[in-house]
């Protein structure tokens, strides 16, 4: 079997299974030698800034000398993108190899009347039984989606778990409201396991310390009196925190997110646990300030942005981002049809002063209507509102008239993908061909 063929088989599963209990996760573990024994588990739930938070952890991590296996999702561009040992993606000859072994496991399952595991539950798999490969002292896991029912929540005894920023999203799936969905990230707290989270609002801190009291899980908050903006300058955002531990020197992030600062503390926070007095603060300060996240407000070109800003709560952190740049900008937007774009477009069209924003599909069979995109975005807005079929018709379009301004494109992860996919394949043409 190829590496290609792999993929596709993969991408092929929600086709032929479906969702399973987590007891079948459990089971599925116990097939592959339970790769999770043995391991210092960090997992991270959360509706925005779980993923940024996982980078972080790992990257600190590896800057207090420790091996480090990293889970996240989703790709954008290749599914290696989801297993990353040392800092470094899978090839895709591991991935292959991982891939034939946890299908071989997955045979002898079904033969035993098991059912097959999901898209998720493979790649977690995978992912699980590279680490144990290659015997990782850490693991940072990301949930897929939700908590309480993720395939990540088989994990019986983590060293720490982390709540990032609680907003309505997936909402057909975990509740229709900030408590609902709390609840459900709050399911991955665990009996005597501390448990860090990010202040988002009372009403979900309420739902994350009622559970973590009746778990019995030490329970601390990151609010945001634990660190001070000082500004953004030279495409970084500075810093400093409130607490002694940390020095009196300010940190710096490779982002001009608004929102990175909280999600940094938030896994400095669970690192000061973990070492304590042993902590390289010196060394996760450097690290931390060279940190890269694809499509995470990522400079893909000069002055052309990609934020993966997919709900009502990550667009209004992705606004006020924005904002402190004071600059004229222009938006390149795109949407799958499942979330509440018409609000991510009002905050949109009324917090920033866009000179005219850009509508293109995503090749996605979710994607939303460009025709119903433009329709709300005429109600909200008289700028000029314009669609353009592909991503790639939409980035040339905007190049061609960006001038002094910044160009944000968000919206949706696939669109980040396929963003960072055109620009990955045009350095690559670029270079093929030579110095002219």
């Amino acid at each position: 079997m190829t590496y290609e063929e792999a993929t596709r088989y993969i991408l092929n599963i929600p086709k032929f299974t479906k969702k399973n209990k987590p007891e079948h996760i459990s089971r599925f573990l116990e097939y592959l030698g339970n790769p999770q024994k043995e391991r210092k588990i960090l997992h991270v739930a959360g509706t925005n800034g779980k993923g940024s938070v996982c980078v972080y952890l790992s990257t600190m991590l590896l800057a207090q000398k420790k091996t480090v296996g990293l889970f996240v999702s989703p790709h954008l561009i290749k599914m290696n993108e989801r297993i990353v040992i040392n800092g470094k993606q899978v090839s895709d000859e591991t991935f292959l190899q991982l891939f034939e072994y946890v299908l071989d496991i997955t045979e002898k399952m079904q033969e035993a009347g098991l059912p097959h595991p999901t898209f998720f539950e493979f790649l977690f798999g995978m992912a699980m039984t590279a680490f144990a490969r290659t015997g990782v002292e850490y693991i940072v896991l990301e949930t897929g989606l939700g908590g309480r029912l993720d395939a990540t929540n088989s994990i019986e005894k983590p060293l720490a778990t982390a709540i990032t920023s609680i907003g309505l999203d997936h909402t057909e799936i975990l509740g229709d409201t900030v408590e609902k969905i709390a609840f459900e990230k709050a399911g991955i707290i665990k009996p005597g396991v501390p448990v860090f989270y990010s202040d988002t609002c009372e009403k979900s801190n309420r739902v994350i310390e009622n559970e973590a009291d009746m778990r019995g899980a030490p329970c601390k908050k990151i609010g945001k009196d634990a660190y001070e903006i000082l500004g953004i300058r030279d495409k970084h955002i500075a810093f400093s925190c409130a607490n002694a531990y940390y020095g009196n020197t300010a940190w710096t992030l490779n982002n001009i997110g608004t929102y990175q600062p909280g999600n940094a503390m938030l896994a400095m926070e669970i690192m000061r646990f973990i070492f304590g007095s042993d902590g390289k603060t010196d060394a996760w300060r450097e690290v931390l300030s060279q940190v890269k996240w694809a499509g995470r407000m990522e400079e893909i070109l000069p002055g052309v942005y990609v934020d993966g800003a997919h709900n009502v709560s990550a667009v209004e952190n992705f606004v006020r981002s924005v904002q402190m740049q004071k600059k004229e900008n222009i938006v390149l937007f795109s949407v799958v049809r499942d979330k509440n774009y018409e609000e991510m477009i009002a905050c949109l069209c009324k917090e920033l002063k866009t000179d005219f924003y850009v509508l293109t599909r995503i090749e996605n069979e979710r994607g939303a209507s460009m025709d119903e995109l433009q329709n709300i975005f005429n109600r909200h807005t008289d700028k000029p509102v314009i669609i353009k079929e592909s991503a790639r018709e939409a980035l040339q379009y905007v190049l061609e008239r960006q001038r002094d301004r910044e160009i944000y494109c968000l919206g949706s992860l696939y669109l980040a993908g396929e963003l960072e996919l055109i620009i990955s394949e045009t350095t690559m043409l670029l270079s093929s061909k030579g110095p002219h």
